[in-house]
């Protein structure tokens, strides 16, 4: 066991290199990266104890939802946004899922004038990392794929973070985009609080779209391009051996644009 100390500087060093920093070693700053690489090893050490573990794993299986829209008699697209913690690992795992057609990370809950990671990372413009999920009503449903969000994605009784990552930008959010996603919504997470799916209570919001801002490019396909980051190892591809194992028939293998 981790004395506090001892987690609270981990939680520092996850923080703000692993969930923040990392995000700038595009060779923007060579010397962040430097700083980023001489803290890897005791990220590395220091991140299993603790960071991306579901302190509220479900207690069974996730249901399905109850309540949701039947699968469209031909294809077409319809968009969802989800916000579950660093969009790195969001994006990895909705990306993919059969009947997904694009996915991108970036920024929803704020204004277009602040969505800008560097700004995102200061707490104060209230947006928070996200997907836009681009998909076939014809495939799939968006109940399926809140069913996902729950059971793969992230850990829906962390409030304000996901992790290692601190702060309300890696809050856990549903941004509907219409009445009928935000009735499946609030109705599935009344179904598994009902339930006890989760030890604790699901602090995810539920809030209208009101806008969704693209990332910067290094942002998109992260996962996918840096398997080897301690971060994307421990806290990203295991979402992804859970959904090939949890929904092997919603699972396809993404290999990039």
């Amino acid at each position: 066991m981790l004395d506090d100390n001892t987690t609270n500087l981990a939680m520092l060093v996850c923080n703000r290199w692993a969930g923040r920093a990392s995000h700038k070693t595009t060779m923007q700053k060579p010397v962040i990266a430097t700083r980023f690489l001489s803290l890897t090893l005791a990220f590395a050490l220091v991140i299993p104890f603790f960071a991306c573990t579901a302190s509220g794993q479900p207690r069974a299986p996730i249901p399905a939802a109850k309540v949701d829209a039947t699968l469209a008699s031909k294809p077409g697209k319809q968009t969802a946004v989800f916000a579950g913690g660093c969009f790195w690992g969001t994006q990895s795992v909705f990306e993919r899922v059969k009947g997904v057609l694009k996915t991108t990370a970036g920024y929803a809950g704020g204004s277009a004038a602040t969505a800008t990671y560097d700004q995102v990372i200061t707490e104060t413009t209230g947006h928070a990392e996200s997907v836009e999920v681009v998909y076939d009503p014809s495939q799939i449903t968006y109940g399926q794929m809140l069913r996902i969000f729950f059971a793969v994605v992230h850990d829906p009784t962390q409030l304000n973070r996901q992790g290692p990552d601190v702060g309300t930008s890696y809050r856990s959010a549903i941004f509907y985009a219409n009445d009928e996603q935000k009735q499946i919504a609030e109705a599935y997470i009344k179904q598994l609080d009902v339930a006890k799916v989760f030890s604790g209570p699901i602090v995810t919001q539920v809030t209208p779209l009101k806008g969704f801002y693209r990332a910067e490019d290094y942002h998109q396909d992260y996962a996918l391009h840096n398997p080897d980051n301690p971060y994307i190892k421990v806290c990203d591809l295991p979402k992804i051996k859970a959904l090939k194992e949890e929904f092997p028939q919603l699972f396809v293998d993404y290999k990039g644009k």
